[in-house]
């Protein structure tokens, strides 16, 4: 591969503002909830390269065919890569970051089957090179409309990301995309080039809190302190289900973490997630994960009776779709008060509507609850 800019190159990251930036200029586009991926292309010759800059190719062949099918002959475009659910329970479209975890897998026969079953899409929102040009320099505004000269022709799976330079516009999105699981606003200034790996852009996320049930925890990989606190939800029917970890602490308060839950080690065969109810859906700890290979899943269950407020941005189905941020014990809180119910749920919002940039992706959806 012979580009103006080859792989591996770490892509240009933005970071965490509590705010919409809105200095003169600034281009917004949809934050997408997905593998962060620039494509190169050379000739015959494409690299999907991940944040990390490990290659991606042969989990995502669809993904390869497309980008000699639709992609200029040479060049590097950084992207997503996202996989839509199309038959979730009420039928909506909407991105789904498990089942794109699921396509990393090192069976060749697994790989290829899940490419038929769950393709991914590729959505561009920047171009580095082509031809024999490097981009990287130019402001951005000049590097958006190369990118949408370059793939005016793309069709569904490959998509340009919609942008806009309103900040009321802009707002609208980060209220009802959400409704389609993308996951906050990008906001580029208007001078910006493009630096790997630097945070020069802003992303704005949603941030939410709910008080959870610790019902267990995991050791951390130093030693005999907490790793990560498990949490839980009880649902209509008083099921606990296991919805996620907080896992963020510094050494020291790992330790006193320990001290702080060892009243509640003790428990009996009653604990509901040691067995779990199958029948009724019960999401429990533990099992296989593809996406974390080999990482140790073993966990300590806990009395049920600690009860925690943590921050979060979004659900994904009944689970957190991110790691949830500690942010106090809740000593006053009856654990079985801790269900679903306290959730803000997003409205419901297609996400080929965003992907194809209808005008109605700007305007109000319609009501209804995910």
């Amino acid at each position: 591969m012979d580009l103006p800019i080859n792989p591996p190159v770490e892509p240009m990251l933005a970071k965490a503002v509590s705010r919409l930036p809105t200095d003169p200029g600034t281009t917004y586009e949809p934050k997408w909830d997905g593998f962060r991926c620039i494509v190169f292309r050379d000739g015959d010759e494409v690299e999907l390269a991940s944040r990390g800059g490990k290659t991606m190719t042969r989990y995502f062949p669809e993904v390869v065919e497309q980008a000699l099918r639709q992609l200029p002959e040479r060049c590097a475009v950084d992207g997503e890569l996202i996989v839509i659910r199309r038959d979730g329970p009420d039928g909506q479209p909407r991105l789904d970051f498990e089942l794109l975890a699921q396509r990393i897998h090192p069976a060749a026969s697994r790989v290829k089957l899940l490419a038929e079953t769950t393709p991914a899409d590729f959505v561009a929102f920047d171009l580095l090179a082509i031809d024999d040009e490097l981009l990287t320099a130019q402001p951005y505004p000049q590097r958006r409309a190369r990118l949408e000269r370059a793939l005016a022709g793309v069709r569904p799976p490959v998509h340009v990301t919609q942008v806009t330079t309103d900040p009321e516009t802009a707002r609208r999105w980060f209220d009802v995309f959400e409704g389609a699981g993308l996951d906050g606003l990008i906001a580029k200034p208007a001078d910006l080039p493009y630096e790997p790996g630097k945070r020069l852009m802003a992303k704005v996320k949603h941030a939410r809190t709910a008080d959870v049930v610790v019902a267990g925890f995991r050791w951390h990989k130093t030693g005999p302190v907490v790793g990560s606190l498990l949490l839980g939800l009880y649902d209509d029917d008083g099921v606990l289900h296991h919805i996620g970890v907080s896992s963020s602490f510094t050494a020291a308060r790992r330790r006193e973490l320990l001290d702080e839950l060892a009243p509640y080690r003790e428990v009996g065969p009653d604990h509901p997630w040691v067995h779990g109810d199958h029948e009724r859906g019960q999401r429990i700890p533990g099992g296989v994960s593809r996406w974390t290979g080999t990482k140790n899943l073993e966990w300590e269950p806990l009395r049920p009776e600690l009860v925690a407020e943590v921050g979060y941005d979004a659900m994904e189905g009944d689970r957190l779709r991110h790691t949830a941020r500690f942010v106090r014990w809740r000593p006053d809180r009856d654990p079985r008060s801790c269900g679903y119910d306290q959730l803000d749920r997003p409205i419901r919002y297609d996400v080929d509507q965003v992907l194809r940039g209808d005008p109605a992706a700007t305007a109000e959806p319609t009501p209804g609850r995910a």
